[in-house]
């Protein structure tokens, strides 16, 4: 999915010089939509433990406080949220950039919680953000975050009550995440994932330690 989100992305960025688009910044700072000048490329950050390097624009710990709120009102683990946070943030998240692969891939997710519109539309329902549309996403990480808290509340609903015990808990709803319902389920009675989610899941274990950082920092 890399390869394919930087190929799509150097088209992006000819697109949006033909259409005249201005740059967002070089991250999704929550509540930012105007331009930022250019600025010389910040230090990597430092998540944790073996946490992932990336620089602090677009390190998911800089929204611990929301993942941290967010995942109590929903009933889940923040550590959980975050580290699905960190899995998601292999491409850019700024609402530029995001928009600009939206007009070449119609069904692409958006937001920092990279969720697709029919799991948004379902998931706001008769909820506080019910009337918040799927498209202000990249603009509102907060939104981002309280969505994706509340559809793996929706996601733990769906899990039996006992599973042969190959997975946590919070490993299946990442699973759920990744793959849906359908297929969590199909895992919680030991069937074993394919190569994408196996890869997900991979990746869910080692974000873990910088995941569970970020959130005792907010602490």
């Amino acid at each position: 999915m890399r390869r394919q989100w930087l190929a799509g992305l150097a088209v992006v960025t000819v697109v949006a010089a033909s259409a005249g688009c201005q740059p967002t910044g070089t991250g999704t700072d929550a509540g930012r939509t105007g331009a930022v000048p250019p600025a010389a490329s910040p230090a990597p950050a430092s998540p944790g433990p073996a946490g992932p390097a990336l620089p602090a624009e677009a390190d998911p710990a800089r929204f611990a406080t929301q993942v941290v709120a967010r995942a109590h009102q929903a009933g889940i683990n923040p550590t959980l949220l975050m580290a699905i946070l960190y899995n998601e943030s292999y491409k850019p998240h700024d609402p530029g950039s995001e928009r600009a692969w939206l007009n070449i891939k119609p069904d692409a997710a958006l937001g920092v919680a990279n969720m697709h519109r029919a799991t948004y539309d379902q998931t706001r329902r008769g909820r506080d953000f019910a009337n918040r549309d799927w498209q202000e996403l990249p603009d509102d990480p907060d939104l981002a975050i309280e969505a994706a808290a509340w559809y793996l509340h929706d996601l733990a609903n769906e899990l039996p009550a006992k599973s042969p015990g190959t997975y946590t808990r919070d490993e299946l709803l990442a699973l759920g995440y990744n793959a849906g319902v359908g297929n969590m389920r199909a895992f919680a009675r030991g069937v074993p994932p394919g190569a994408q989610a196996q890869s997900y899941l991979d990746r869910l274990r080692a974000n873990w330690p910088a995941a569970e950082h970020a959130v005792k920092r907010s602490s």
